[in-house]
């Protein structure tokens, strides 16, 4: 019996486990291609090689209709280009049938830089929420991702040296990440109240498990709506970061290695939001 479009995503997704893709993409890469594989299989399609243009054509349509942002469309097609492509290169399939798919074009949202005022009161919002409020003083005050702060284990503070670590992953680098006096003392302090388990990840639920990207995001969302904080999402704290250290003068080469941007134009492009020269003279956290 020839093996279906099913049993192709269950060995696509073990394909991308042995190459140590991140979490987040062996997530994204299997909700996308499942999605795509029960509507095939709807019109009864499970064969690999019965896949044309026109049933990924269709298939775009449908999250159109179901009003899926452009964004969030293109990264299903990526998905679905990522899993053909596999396809291709095992044989099952002669050609890939996402590659002559028109995408949508879209632009990205430009950063929401928050106001003092604003992240002040969401400091206020989540103050009773220990480990909340040091997720979002951690965030503030080193720029680091939310990936990133998930992955961080209790090991990776160094106190000592007034540093977390954060580590390698799929399309970001190891670095030793300074803090200041903020985001130490809320990390210690954190420690004093954080569950007694053996679970070396830092930020952990009350059940002792790992404190998951997407639940961090839903928890600092609802503080955001709580401090009356419209339109800012959780990235928006490490653009705050950003934008907050180049206008104390801290160097633009120091800011990019800071939050492990590869290429120093990504960090350049937040130059647009600064409202006075910067002074390079000097190199200093600056303490939000």
């Amino acid at each position: 019996m020839s093996k279906t479009l099913r049993d192709y995503h269950s060995a696509f997704i073990a394909a991308l486990k042995k190459k140590k893709k991140a979490a987040s993409t062996l997530l994204a890469y299997g909700k996308d291609v499942e999605q795509l594989v029960e509507e095939l299989e709807a019109q009864r399609i499970t064969d690999p090689v019965q896949v044309a243009q026109e049933h990924i054509e269709s298939f775009a349509q449908n999250l159109k209709d179901k009003r899926y942002t452009d964004k969030s469309i293109v990264r299903k097609m990526n998905s679905m280009k990522a899993f053909f492509t596999y396809l291709h290169e095992e044989g099952v399939v002669e050609k890939n049938p996402v590659s002559s798919v028109e995408r949508p074009k879209y632009e990205n949202a430009a950063p929401r830089i928050l106001t003092k005022v604003e992240y002040r009161a969401l400091r206020d919002a989540c103050r009773s929420d220990r480990r909340m409020s040091t997720i979002v003083e951690v965030l503030l005050q080193t720029g680091i991702r939310i990936s990133e702060l998930a992955n961080l284990a209790v090991s990776d503070v160094d106190a000592g040296k007034r540093t977390i670590l954060a580590k390698n992953s799929e399309t970001h680098s190891e670095r030793a990440i300074p803090l200041n006096n903020a985001a130490l003392r809320a990390i210690q302090d954190y420690l004093t109240v954080r569950p007694k388990t053996h679970e070396k990840t830092l930020f952990v639920t009350k059940t002792c498990k790992p404190f998951l990207v997407r639940n961090i995001r839903a928890a600092i969302d609802r503080y955001f709506r709580l401090a009356g904080i419209t339109g800012a999402k959780v990235n928006d704290l490490r653009h705050t970061f950003i934008v907050e250290q180049l206008a104390a003068g801290t160097p633009l080469v120091y800011v990019s290695q800071l939050v492990g941007h590869r290429r120093i134009t990504t960090t350049e492009k937040y130059l647009q939001f600064l409202n006075k020269n910067l002074d390079t003279s000097t190199i200093k956290i600056e303490e939000l």
